[in-house]
């Protein structure tokens, strides 16, 4: 592998960890450096990687928030185990509804839907929601503001709203943040809520993608023979998913610390004008383009 193309690599993982968890879409991001900037690698191997790659930013939470998601710590009293259980039992039903939606319709949405037009009108979409949002809520009170106070059935309505995500260029934690918010949940509480259901839902469409992969490259589908073989990467292959998260999580590190940090005084209004912004560009790159 030369220099280059550790370059490109290193500039996914920037791309990747830096929009990951801000409401601003990271597809949307990622299809326009994919059209200036190429990875040697088979069209196969690049949709796996732009997901898998989502691990580093996913780990970045896990890393930052370990005190509050891991309910073995010694440290924790009964209470505050018994809590940690409940906030994963929220997380998890919060899951559902995208699992339930998602799995049967991963293949069709990525057919049909990742597209640039269709990313660009869910980046001004969006971008225009969270600008009425914010509007809206200049002097509001949010009755939620601890993750803790979520109740299951708000858990749930979050979950739903995550569903949104799954159309390209939606954002899965813009959709989140903004059900939330909707919802009641102050600004911290939504975005710190949103990064835990990243956990479960990107893990699990990641571990799906590096199976079919494997599946279609091994010409297998038991997973023994999958993972004896290495899911079906080269060696190359492995250095460029392992250097992209590697990249997105220190990057994410960064990002999600910033973000909280910002939201404390600011809204999110400002992703929104962005996310328009960023909309047009698309529209107008690909349209000129023809």
């Amino acid at each position: 592998m030369d220099f280059i193309e550790l370059l490109k690599i290193l500039l996914f993982g920037i791309v990747e960890g830096y929009t990951e968890w801000l409401p601003i879409s990271s597809t949307g991001h990622l299809i326009l450096v994919e059209e200036l900037v190429h990875l040697n690698q088979p069209e196969a191997f690049w949709n796996v990687f732009k997901v898998v790659i989502q691990l580093g930013a996913i780990l970045a939470v896990v890393v930052l928030y370990w005190k509050k998601l891991w309910p073995f710590s010694r440290e924790k009293t009964r209470i505050q185990k018994r809590n940690t259980w409940m906030l994963w039992s929220k997380i998890i039903i919060a899951c559902l509804p995208a699992a339930i939606v998602g799995l049967p319709l991963d293949d069709i949405l990525d057919n049909y839907l990742s597209t640039p037009t269709v990313i660009a009108i869910m980046l001004i979409a969006y971008g225009i929601a969270f600008i009425w949002l914010e509007h809206q809520n200049k002097s509001k009170y949010f009755p939620i503001m601890r993750t803790a106070d979520i109740s299951y059935r708000t858990a749930l309505f979050i979950g739903m709203f995550q569903c949104l995500s799954l159309v390209p260029g939606t954002s899965r934690s813009g959709a989140t943040i903004l059900g939330a918010m909707l919802l009641g949940c102050g600004r911290a509480a939504a975005a710190e809520f949103s990064f835990y259901l990243g956990i479960p839902v990107m893990f699990g469409a990641s571990l799906l993608k590096i199976l079919k992969y494997g599946f279609e490259a091994v010409g297998s589908y038991n997973p023994f023979v999958v993972l004896i073989n290495g899911f079906g990467f080269n060696g190359s292959q492995w250095v460029t998913i392992i250097l992209g998260m590697s990249i997105s999580f220190i990057v994410a590190l960064y990002t999600i610390r910033y973000l909280m940090s910002y939201i404390r005084k600011h809204d999110f209004a400002v992703f929104g004008y962005y996310r328009i912004v960023l909309g047009i560009v698309v529209l107008l790159y690909f349209g000129m383009r023809g």
